[in-house]
């Protein structure tokens, strides 16, 4: 799927969110701002002040937002796809807690750089190579 091509479902979307969260640094502001997210929601509920879980999503965006603009320096998921990108951030939080994300980051980065197509062969220079140029003007 290039970059053009439109992603129509969850399985190609996530691929696609694994990438754009392949830094740690990132991928941790978001552990943190999903669990901050999830506890002002809670406490919230459980303390009947809604003020307190209307924090939740500011929480949570805020700390992923700082991870994209100013960690992985790229644009949140969430702009393009809101519902999948938040289903993704509580599939990556589990596989942060459960120590299986960074295989899944090396996993669809290696997918991804198999599917890139070649880089041409740098062109030798012929002043370099001491090869004649045939194209030299003398």
């Amino acid at each position: 799927m290039s970059a053009e091509e439109p992603i129509r479902s969850f399985e190609e979307f996530w691929p696609h969110y694994v990438r754009a969260h392949s830094n740690p640094g990132n991928r941790m502001l978001h552990f943190a701002g999903t669990t901050a997210a999830v506890a002002c929601l809670a406490a919230g509920i459980l303390t009947r002040k809604p003020k307190l879980a209307l924090l939740a999503p500011v929480v949570g965006y805020g700390a992923a937002w700082i991870g994209h603009f100013g960690v992985e320096k790229n644009k949140p998921a969430t702009f393009g796809h809101p519902l999948w990108s938040l289903a993704s951030d509580f599939i990556m939080w589990w596989k942060i807690l459960n120590g299986s994300m960074d295989a899944e980051v090396e996993r669809h980065t290696a997918a991804a750089a198999a599917a890139a197509p070649a880089a041409p062969p740098p062109q030798e220079d012929a002043a370099k190579s001491g090869s004649p140029d045939r194209y030299a003007i003398n």
